[in-house]
């Protein structure tokens, strides 16, 4: 019976995340990259510059985080197992041409992630307990007065949240450290629900606060061990390149030579990965201190950049210089046997370590995303049963595989994409105005600065 449960929902999950919700993701970010004048490419640097350098005016603003805890929040919640394990997945199912597909599909999900974040910083409200609440069932509702279809996405990402961003992470860390430390997996379950129960029952501002710490340490750690496995193969990593640039478009490395498998399986993981698009970001963009909604979406928009341009490019052209993607292994253990043919036991160990910090902090991202929408779904009551069940479920994921669970989470991952897309879509005017009310105020600001 359970068998056959699941291969029903991995039957809708495959087309839920088919083709067409693909094409909508990267058509999305293309149609926004026109309108907003090719935007993420002429204001990368000065956005990563504001993510790191807040405005003096910001801590004046309204909001319950800083832009960067807010960042920090978002890529808390998308550099998790996708950047480990999903790269790995994309290289072996199709090809190493797979990873141009992921940078091509962020490099136009920048802007899509810059579109959901201001419409969530423009429409958010206060919540009766005086904390910030926006995101897409918040722009659906109030900029294109569709209840019904805000609902659907509330819903949809409250469940989704016990699923990819729970149970799923917690049961990757109770087996990275099984395999790597021979730590039990009821031991993982009981500290890990400690810790971050500790964290979730403090809100937004102590996610804000945590992940402020742990997403640059665990980011650094983990690309610094990547780095130094590239400059010491520079040859290999240049190899590596060039064939990830040559497979793109001729998906030779694919049995059958599918240039389709390298496309679709590129974008899925990249999609997968920096989470462009399902808007699930934008709520925590909504938490932010932030005079301009502009402001803080350029913030937002640099978290794409880091997910998938940076962490998840050391992943891919690591494996692709170990040349280990056709022997069988699959997912973390690929990416992990990867680092280990360069380093030792100390590869294995980085990238054990990294996807303990990494599902770790996904978990606290995601507890906050789906807290926020089963709180829009019952206007701010029951919070704290929400924030217990959630915690319980943790213990859950780390020591009891839930295929069912998984699979149903899954979908409705998938399914937050559609009501959220279809708000970019048609509010995207919006997004252009406040574009240009914000481009104004920067000229402004860099005009005083000169002057």
């Amino acid at each position: 019976m359970e068998e056959r449960i699941i291969s029903f929902l991995e039957a809708i999950s495959d087309f839920v995340w088919g083709p067409w919700t693909l094409t909508l993701l990267v058509g999305t970010g293309i149609f926004l990259t026109f309108r907003l004048g090719f935007l993420q490419f002429k204001t990368l640097p000065y956005a990563l510059k504001l993510s790191f350098s807040p405005k003096k005016q910001d801590k004046k603003s309204e909001g319950d985080i800083s832009h960067f805890q807010s960042l920090t929040t978002a890529l808390a919640a998308t550099i998790g197992t996708g950047n480990i394990a999903g790269v790995a997945t994309a290289v072996v199912a199709g090809g190493p041409g797979a990873v141009l597909w992921m940078w091509i599909s962020a490099l136009f999900g920048m802007a899509t992630k810059y579109a959901e974040a201001i419409l969530a910083v423009k429409y958010r409200e206060k919540d009766p307990n005086g904390n910030m609440s926006g995101g897409p069932m918040y722009y659906i509702e109030k900029g294109l007065n569709m209840k019904w279809l805000a609902v659907l996405f509330a819903f949809f990402g409250a469940v989704a949240a016990f699923g990819i961003g729970n149970m799923v992470q917690s049961n990757s860390v109770s087996d990275a450290l099984d395999t790597t430390f021979d730590v039990p997996f009821i031991v993982t379950g009981i500290v890990l629900t400690v810790l971050a129960g500790l964290v979730i029952l403090g809100g937004i501002k102590s996610i804000g606060r945590v992940t402020a710490y742990i997403v640059p340490f665990m980011a650094l750690f983990y690309v610094i061990g990547g780095l130094i496995i590239l400059f010491s193969n520079l040859s290999m990593a240049g190899e590596a390149v060039a064939l990830i640039f040559t497979d793109a478009f001729t998906g030779q490395a694919v049995a059958g030579g599918a240039l389709g498998a390298v496309i679709r399986w590129g974008v899925a993981r990249g999609v997968f990965s920096n989470e462009a698009g399902l808007g699930s970001a934008p709520i925590a963009a909504a938490a932010a201190r932030t005079d301009y909604p502009g402001r803080q979406a350029l913030v937002s928009m640099t978290q794409v950049f880091i997910d998938t341009i940076v962490v998840c490019s050391i992943t891919g052209i690591t494996i692709v210089m170990a040349d280990m993607y056709i022997g069988g292994e699959k997912g973390a253990s690929l990416t992990s046997q990867s680092f280990e043919a360069f380093l030792g036991p100390t590869g294995s160990m980085i990238v054990s370590l990294g996807l303990v910090f990494f599902a770790f902090s996904t978990i606290l991202g995601w507890s906050y995303y789906g807290e926020k929408c089963f709180g829009y779904l019952t206007k701010h009551k029951g919070l704290n049963i929400y924030r217990v069940l959630f915690i319980a479920l943790i213990f859950v994921g780390a020591v009891v595989k839930l295929d069912v669970v998984w699979a149903f989470a899954d979908v409705m991952n998938g399914l937050m994409a559609v009501p959220n897309l279809i708000g970019l879509l048609l509010l995207s005017g919006v997004v252009v105005n406040e574009t240009r009310k914000f481009i104004k105020v920067k000229q402004q600001e860099e005009a005083s600065e000169q002057s």
